[in-house]
């Protein structure tokens, strides 16, 4: 079949500005400024084999690291929810979450999806206060988790 030019038979790469956030609480679809840090790293394990007659390693995958994940939102009035995720830490022991981070088209349907499983804040950072700027004040908040699966649709 012939490409006509239309959309249905073009692939665009997505735009990264329409995008929205479930921290795995009653908050759904919570607007951010920022999300970054959505890293995957392989350890590399290097090994020579007693019978390999090369005289070099052979690289194999080992453990794999994931990045924090930082997110930026203005702050709202009486909204605390970065702050009371944050004060349910106790030694060794906080509420573990399942966060999702979803890629949005045009129209608002998910075309790629991030989850991050057993997520929890590791640090968060209040707005720095000036009395010569009108920009919007912004938290931002670090997450650790465990594994990252990603998905389209």
């Amino acid at each position: 079949m012939a490409d006509d030019g239309s959309k249905e038979n073009s692939t665009w790469p997505m735009p990264k500005f329409r995008f929205e956030v479930d921290l795995g609480t009653e908050l759904k679809g919570v607007a951010f400024q920022e999300v970054s840090g959505m890293d995957k790293d392989v350890q590399i394990i290097e090994y020579r084999k007693s019978n390999s007659p090369l005289f070099s390693t052979e690289k194999m995958p080992g453990i794999v690291k994931y990045g924090n994940i930082t997110m930026k939102r203005g702050v709202f009035v009486n909204d605390n929810s970065f702050w009371d995720w944050m004060a349910e830490i106790k030694m060794n022991t906080i509420k573990r979450r399942t966060v999702l981070i979803k890629l949005l088209d045009e129209t608002g349907k998910v075309t790629m999806k991030w989850q991050l499983n057993n997520a929890w804040p590791t640090k968060i950072s209040s707005t720095d206060l000036k009395s010569d700027d009108s920009s919007v004040a912004v938290d931002t908040i670090e997450i650790a988790h465990e594994e990252m699966i990603i998905s389209n649709g």
